[in-house]
């Protein structure tokens, strides 16, 4: 087949980015022709909460990547949706994550879809989003109207997606495996190249710091009395996206200080493998949530994961088999955590790991967007 994706891609960084450009080399493994369509502008500065949205990594091997869309330009959504209309791709493949995206990517899909040949599929992180602004809804309408059919990465997002259509086809396939982030290091290694302490044990929040992934409820958790007294340390791995005051505070006002070791910086692709490699557990204890790219980087590293009870989190984390699932609250994430070091699970719950990710691969989830294809018809 002849494939385009649309979205976010190098140069600019991050989750969407490294699942867009996996995606792609799956299908180019599979033997597929498979182009992706980036961004010149993906969001204005005022709208972008980190540090920058931009890549410090090389450039990925063997992926042909346009930049091209303008997300606040609408002649640049017509002009872009032409251009691909015009190569009548079989399949034209959007990951949708916020409304803020829908009026661009709508229109792209609006415009690519009138050849009368090319089907347009999307991937749904979100239809409604973890933080709410005013037009959600309605910007996401515009999107869902636009698309043949959709692959949801959880069951609570398919849901969702059921507010807004009831009859266009759908399916639900969890997050593929995010594998590209190199081997798992040896433990002595990584702590070595991270300068920690090789006599503690440690406990891994990754990824971007917002509200919503309840990073308070884990700093409230390690001032329990078993966990301050022990060795086990917090590592805090990933960019504020939003004012970092309060969790400095809340460190400092909890007395656990010497408990936390803040890596606040974005962590680059070539070193992701040195965190998840050090870590004795991953923590995910979110507030609300759809699924997490993070519970998938530890599938890889074949990581116990702590998650809590909302959204799909819970759907691909056997409680007890790989790790823990708990409701948002500090003291149950706490008596969670001591279970965990005082009954040695570690060795149990990694080896139930090891059989457990290969119900995530790449080639499931293509086999999945194949499916929603064959479903889906052309009218306009």
């Amino acid at each position: 087949m002849n494939i385009i994706i649309v979205g976010t891609a190098y140069p600019y960084r991050g989750g969407l980015a490294a699942f867009n450009e996996r995606l792609a080399a799956e299908y180019i493994a599979q033997g597929h022709k498979v182009e992706i369509y980036t961004f010149t502008l993906q969001y204005p500065n005022f709208l972008f909460p980190g540090k920058t949205q931009y890549s410090t990594e090389l450039a990925p091997k063997d992926l042909v990547i346009h930049r091209r869309v303008n997300s606040c330009n609408p002649f640049n959504w017509i002009k872009v949706g032409r251009e691909i209309r015009r190569k009548r791709p079989d399949m034209v493949i959007i990951k949708y994550w916020i409304p803020f995206m829908a009026p661009c990517l709508g229109t792209i899909a609006r415009m690519a879809r009138k050849n009368g040949h090319t089907k347009v599929l999307s991937i749904l992180d979100n239809v409604i989003p973890h933080e709410h602004r005013i037009g959600d809804k309605m910007f996401s309408k515009y999107f869902v109207r636009s698309i043949h059919g959709f692959v949801a990465m959880s069951l609570s997002v398919l849901q969702d997606l059921r507010l807004f259509t009831a009859d266009k086809p759908a399916e639900f396939c969890p997050h593929p495996l995010y594998d590209h982030y190199g081997q798992r290091l040896q433990r002595s290694e990584a702590l070595q190249l991270l300068k920690l302490d090789d006599s503690c044990r440690y406990v891994l929040f990754f990824g971007f710091i917002r509200t919503y992934k309840g990073l308070d409820l884990l700093l409230e958790a390690f001032a329990d009395e078993w966990l301050r007294q022990s060795d086990v340390k917090l590592i805090v791995a990933g960019e504020f996206y939003g004012d970092s005051t309060p969790y400095l505070q809340q460190i400092e006002q909890l007395g656990i200080a010497d408990k936390v070791v803040l890596c606040t910086d974005f962590i680059p692709d070539s070193e992701v493998n040195r965190y998840f490699s050090a870590a004795d557990i991953v923590a995910q204890p979110y507030k609300t949530a759809t699924q997490s790219g993070v519970t998938q980087i530890a599938f890889h590293f074949e990581k116990p994961m702590l998650v809590t009870n909302v959204g799909g989190l819970a759907e691909i984390v056997p409680d007890g088999k790989i790790g823990y699932v708990v409701e948002p609250d500090k003291d149950q994430i706490a008596t969670a955590l001591r279970r965990f070091f005082e009954e040695n699970k570690k060795d149990e719950f990694e080896a139930n790991i090891v059989e457990e990710k290969q119900k995530y691969s790449w080639s499931r989830f293509t086999d999945a967007i194949e499916t929603v294809a064959g479903k889906s018809g052309k009218k306009q």
